[in-house]
């Protein structure tokens, strides 16, 4: 195991994000670790924060341990394999009791949340090594990386592609400044090809060509039909040392590098007619990257071909700086859920962007439901986990509009069923696609489809959260943000609805009329709008005009 410690670079990670350290309110210097548990290797930073966007990488750490070794192929991660990831781990956990780090954040990728016994692992992890080890989704991925690259380029207002490339799958992401408007997830990692696809007797130009027409299936189709990427931003150990092969400087005045789309086909090249034992004595590259170096770089040809990038950014982060970011935001703000909530909502948004949805009224919605959530607290009697999933669902429930009018809230619900939304588990996933389901039009019936699935408590949290949802939804029929806010009231047998609006909110209160009937069944308190005592002049004439067209 070896623990590449690295100097302190104050250039390094400087972000926007993080958890508590020695003091548990977020004051500065924060020291934080990041453990990313992959499927070809182990890696750790740690850093401290003197503020919430400047830092110092202390030290860095990276174990080989191939935990993805024959798990894609058989679906369970090998004894061997755990135990020296379990010891490795233990070392990285002296070394932050060795540096007084106070809070450690630990995430696992494709081989131990594809694979059979991974939970068991991560558990094995948390008793034996005191380290909080989650796997995530590559959605979730995705989103860090994001995070991490956005603290070091600037991106702008301009689209980019990114694309992270780990041992069992590729995250392929189109984003700016602001988040992610898509990611994808494919099932194309270094160490998942090298042992799907290679045979022990190939040539390495047979391998090589085998890779290419395997790589050339790997389709992005929402890059070009609706966005087009200024350029490409290529994250992952392969990328790093591709970079490093083809003696690429640093771009001048940047913290990345630039490798041109002819650099990175000559290094296929060369490494073509490389055995892996050649790789290592000739380059002197690490054997653990040796063999998994070529299926990367033909995957990253791939996706630059798709980006229309002539050059690919290699800013020299990945997963760990992303995590560092998270936990200094967690810990400036205090609030752990917060932060959960604010991740699923980024990939809410991410979602919905990928199907051109309405983000303002997704938003828009999704405040007044939170508003609904926290001022109903003692009447729905839902846990604070539950406000989460209501986020997502309010964000996401028009998302079925990309297929069809007709009947989009069921396309919303097929659409959220079968996608990965960060911050919302895959358990939590039915229930957010039910939400959506039932916005509009029928309410849950013990023969629905997923609904019919769910115990009985699980039902109750559905039917609560969407009838506050659809009370929210009518509040922006028109989809034109006019009701700023609502605060409600309870009366004798329902509930006041008082509006902070701009303009006329007929349309709106037609619809509560429509839609308030399962919160009324649900919670026997009728939602009706406050009557001012006196009705806004434009109401009153919206009024007029609707009895003359009546």
């Amino acid at each position: 195991m070896a623990h590449d410690a690295t100097p302190p670079d104050p250039a390094a990670v400087a972000a926007s994000p993080a958890t508590p350290i020695r003091d548990p309110h977020g004051t500065f210097p924060l020291r934080v670790a990041a453990v990313d548990v992959g499927s070809n290797a182990l890696r750790y930073k740690v850093a401290e924060f003197e503020s919430k966007t400047n830092c110092t990488q202390l030290a860095s750490g990276r174990a080989p341990v191939r935990l993805g070794h024959a798990a894609f192929l058989t679906g369970s991660l090998s004894a061997d394999a755990m135990d020296r990831a379990v010891e490795a781990l233990a070392g990285f956990a002296r070394v932050f009791d060795d540096m007084g780090v106070g809070l450690v954040k630990g995430v696992a990728t494709s081989a131990v949340r594809e694979t059979r016994n991974g939970p068991g692992f991560a558990q094995r992890v948390r008793e034996e090594t005191g380290i909080d080890l989650y796997p995530i989704s590559g959605t979730e991925e995705a989103r860090l990386v994001w995070t991490a690259v956005r603290s070091r380029v600037q991106l702008g207002d301009a689209k980019w592609m990114l694309v992270d490339l780990g041992g069992g799958s590729v995250e392929v992401s189109l984003a700016d400044r602001n988040g992610l408007m898509w990611t994808e997830s494919h099932t194309m990692g270094s160490v998942r090809l090298l042992e799907e696809l290679s045979g022990a007797s190939d040539p390495p130009a047979r391998f090589a060509g085998l890779l290419a027409d395997y790589a050339s299936t790997l389709r992005i189709p929402h890059a070009s039909r609706h966005w087009t990427p200024v350029g490409l931003i290529a994250t992952g150990g392969n990328i790093e040392d591709l970079a490093r092969l083809a003696g690429q400087p640093r771009a001048p005045g940047l913290p990345h590098y630039k490798l041109s789309r002819e650099q990175l086909r000559g290094a296929i090249a060369r490494l073509s007619g490389m055995t892996t034992r050649q790789r290592v004595t000739k380059l002197g590259m690490r054997e653990d990257r040796a063999d998994v170096v070529l299926p990367a770089a033909i995957v990253y040809d791939r996706v630059a071909e798709l980006a229309g990038a002539e050059e690919v950014i290699v800013p020299f982060l990945g997963v760990q700086d992303g995590l560092l970011v998270d936990a200094v935001e967690e810990a400036c703000e205090g609030d752990d859920l917060g932060r959960e909530e604010r991740t699923a909502l980024e990939g809410a948004l991410s979602l919905g962007r990928r199907y051109l949805f309405d983000e303002a009224h997704g938003r828009h919605v999704a405040t007044l439901a939170l508003s609904l959530f926290d001022q109903l607290a003692g009447v729905h009697g839902l846990a604070a986990a539950d406000r989460r999933l209501l986020l997502a669902g309010a964000v996401l429930h028009d998302i079925g509009l990309h297929v069809s009018h007709r009947k989009h809230h069921k396309h919303s619900r097929y659409l959220i069923q079968n996608s990965e939304i960060s911050g919302v588990s895959i358990s939590e996933l039915p229930i957010v696609a039910l939400l959506a389901r039932y916005h509009r039009r029928a309410a849950p019936r013990p023969s629905h489809y997923l609904y019919r699935d769910l115990d009985g408590a699980t039902r109750t949290r559905v039917r609560r959260l969407a009838a506050i949802l659809r009370v929210a939804d009518s509040l922006d029929r028109e989809h034109l943000q006019r009701v700023i806010s609502v605060r409600v009231r309870q009366v004798a047998g329902g509930l006041e609805l008082h509006l902070e609006k701009t303009g006329r909110t007929l349309l709106e209160e037609w619809a509560l009329r429509r839609k308030g009937g399962l919160f009324a069944s649900e919670f026997g308190q009728e939602p009706v709008v406050a009557r001012p005592e006196k009705p806004a002049a434009e109401d009153t004439a919206g009024l007029a005009a609707a009895g003359q067209a009546r």
